[in-house]
Formats: structure tokens, sequence, C-alpha cells
């Protein structure tokens, strides 16, 4: 019981101190070091053999993937096609539901293959026009976020080539498109929340009299030029559907996922150059373009390892398989238990697909055992898995705010509203159809 009591502290204290401005790091720390102490594990030990080692493997993981993505999205930022991009959208949508046109353009993004961390390298220069024109406040950019990629097209609609939606298949032997109907039914929910909050939230910033301001990371020169002196949109179209086709093909072909996208990083890269090859040769400082693109990438990964590491202190307590344990001894719906032990696990992983792969590891077995519909309990679990992995030490979050230039205390409610309320009410209420339907 010490060791849960240390757990929960642990996850208290992340979300505390998150809102408090500490930085990811010795967040992570501290809340490792109440789980190890309460845990009555060996301190040293544990963080050189768990800490440590979870904390390297986000960039072994990922540290190809974010410099390539960071680089593309400079060069997007330094040719201007983002702009046009962005100006093009207002053009045809107005500037009156800036939000919901962002949440639409990294749904499509997302759905389209591009993976989370990676969405917000190439969607973010889009918004800064969108939202410079509207003159809304950078922290809806999160809305935009949130709603978009970790939503209906992570989780609910059929096809979604996100790792919440795959992970099922290697452990229930599903395939993406399980239970299509209920999926589109939840996500259509998910969706028409989203956006009905995205406008409130609009609506109360110009109540407050909030307006545009750039993160100081961006130049605001790359942003504010005269659209005549701006490349054709149709490029910067034509980089991105390139990007999807590519990641598309390539999961079709069973390439790895990451090396896909690293991959469409390169030639989106290259084709912007390129295509715009006019705005670049003789007019910018390549060295300070290739040191501000590539290590903007190696920086946004600190966060991310940070938690990591601080997961990998958690799955090696001994009060988290006791809480597998309990979990596991539950006599209730098959479905309901998937549910519950998800919600759980993701809550203190802090992420949906490594939530769903620990669950799975464990308790897969049981589901093949019981006889539960596996496309629904598919379904169920990848939209329970989207709804409590977004709690405060979500190492996502770290990434999104920290390139926005935000922070927990002025983004978080947006995320909390969007990627926890919406997707959580949509659980309890999917689950408790399934269950009455007996489906």
């Amino acid at each position: 019981m010490l060791g849960v009591i240390g757990l929960i502290l642990a996850i208290i204290f992340l979300m505390l101190f998150a809102y408090k401005g500490l930085g990811a790091l010795p967040l992570a720390a501290f809340g490792a070091m109440i789980v190890i102490l309460f845990n009555g594990m060996n301190v040293w030990e544990t963080i050189t053999t768990n800490f440590v080692p979870g904390y390297t493997s986000a960039f072994t993981s990922y540290m190809v993937l974010f410099v390539t993505s960071a680089f593309y999205a400079k060069l997007m930022d330094v040719s201007g096609a983002a702009t046009s991009i962005g100006n093009k959208f207002t053009e045809w949508f107005g500037i009156k539901h800036v939000v919901l046109v962002g949440i639409i353009i990294v749904g499509v993004l997302t759905y389209g293959g591009i993976s989370l961390f990676v969405v917000i390298f190439a969607a973010a220069p889009i918004l800064y026009t969108m939202f410079k024109k509207a003159d809304l406040p950078r922290h809806l950019t999160v809305v935009c976020f949130s709603a978009g990629s970790s939503t209906f097209s992570m989780t609910c609609l059929p096809g979604s080539p996100q790792l919440s939606n795959l992970v099922a298949t290697e452990y229930l032997g599903t395939n993406l498109n399980a239970a299509p109907v209920m999926g589109i039914i939840c996500g259509t929910a998910m969706f028409i929340m989203c956006a009905l909050y995205g406008e409130w939230a609009s609506k109360k910033a110009k109540e407050r009299d909030e307006h545009w301001s750039y993160p100081k990371n961006v130049d605001p020169k790359n942003y504010e030029v005269d659209p005549t002196q701006l490349p054709a949109a149709w490029k910067g179209f034509l980089t991105i559907i390139t990007l999807i086709l590519i990641i598309i093909i390539g999961s079709k072909m069973g390439v790895n996922a990451t090396l896909i996208a690293v991959i469409a990083m390169l030639v989106g890269s290259l084709m912007t150059v390129l295509l715009n090859i006019d705005r670049f040769f003789g007019k910018v400082n390549w060295i300070k373009l290739f040191t501000e693109g590539m290590t903007g990438g190696v920086t946004a990964i600190g966060g991310i390892a940070a938690i990591l590491g601080f997961g990998a202190v958690v799955k090696a307590a001994p009060a988290y398989q006791r809480i597998i344990d309990w979990a596991l001894s539950l006599q209730i719906n098959p479905l309901v238990l998937a549910v519950v032990v998800t919600c759980i696990v993701c809550a203190i992983a802090g992420g949906s697909s490594s939530g769903q792969r620990i669950m799975y590891e464990t308790m897969a077995p049981t589901f093949l055992a019981s006889g539960a519909n596996l496309p629904v309990l598919h379904r169920l679990v990848a939209i329970a898995s989207g709804s409590l992995d977004t709690l405060p030490h979500s190492s996502g979050l770290f990434l999104v705010y920290d390139l926005l230039g935000l922070n927990h205390k002025n983004a978080y409610r947006h995320s909390f509203a969007t990627s926890v309320v919406i997707p959580f009410i949509v659980t309890v209420v999917a689950t408790v159809v399934c269950v009455v339907m007996g489906v």
C-alpha cells in the first residue's frame, strides 16, 4: 500500500509542479525519487538501470526523426511556403473559425499518417500565419494540436495508422478497421465537442482582449511578408501531400514507421528547397539554417526523454505490478475491465500507445479466452487510451508546449478539455452502450 501511495504522490507532484513551471528533467527526477523511496527500491541501481536507460531511449527512438522533422519545419518557415498555406486557408475559410480549421488541418495530417510527435513540426508554421491574421492568442493553437491529433484521428476513426490504433492488432489479431461504425460515431462526437470547445475558447480569449504573439524561437519576418512576394501555395500543399503519400505507401509496404517518417521529412525538405530555390540560394545563411533547424529537433527531445525515464522507474516499481494484479482479479465484464485497466495504466504511464502495450502484455490472454467481441474491445481500448493519457505528466505535452513557447500554466486547460475530458466522456458512454446492448 505504501508503494501505491508513492505512485499517486509522484503523479500528483508531477501535475502540481508542471503547473509551477519546473522543467521536465527535475520534474521527472524528483517524481522518480518519490516512487523509489516509497517502494523501497535501491536508489542508485534504479536510477542507473531504469531511469537513465528510459531517458536515453527517447534519443535512440526519436533523435533522427526529430532532427529531420525540425529541419523540414525550418525550411517551410524560411521558404515562405508555410505562410502561403496559412494565407490560403484563411482566404478559403476566413478568420472567424480559425481554431476549427486548425483542428481539421492537424486531424488530416495525423489521419494521413504523420505521427503525433511530427505533426507539431509540420503544422505549427501554418497555424502561426492563420492565428496571426485572426489575432488570436498563441495558447489556442494547443486546441488545434490536442483536438486534431489526440482524439478522433488517433483512436476512433477506422484505418488510423497511429500507434494507438495499431497496438491491439499485435495482441488481438484484429485490424486497423476494427468496429468501424462505433469508431466513426465516437470520432464524430469527439470532433463536434472539440470544435464547440474551440469556438468557446476563442470567444473567451477575445472577451479578455488577448492577442497574437510569436514564440521567442520564431522569426516574425518569415510570416510578416507581402503576400505577392511569397511562393505559390500549391508548392506547400504539394510538399505536404507528398509526405502523406510516402507515409501511407510505406505503411502498406510494411516499412518501419519511424524510417518512413524520416524519409518523408527528408523528401519534404528537398522538395521545399527545389520548389523555392530562388528563396534560398544567395539569400539565406546555410550554416545558420542547418544549425538552428537541426538543433531544434534535439532540444525538443529533452522533455519526452525525462518523462520516459520516470515511466521506466514506475514500471519497475513493485506497486505497479500490484496494481496490474489487482486489475486482473476483478470479476467484471471484459469490456469494462479492459477500459478500466487501460485508463489506469495510461494515466500512470502518461502515454496512450505505451499504456496499451503494457496492458495487453499482461491481459491479452485473458481477453482472448473471455469470448469478448475483440473488434469492439480493440476500439474501446483505443478510445480509452486517448483519455487519461494526457494528464500533466504526459511526455508529448512537454514537446508541444516547448515548441510553441508555452507552458502548463497557460496552455494545459486546453489539453485537459479536448484530450482528457471529451475522450473520457466518449469512453464512458461508448462502454455503457456496448455493455447494455450486449455487444
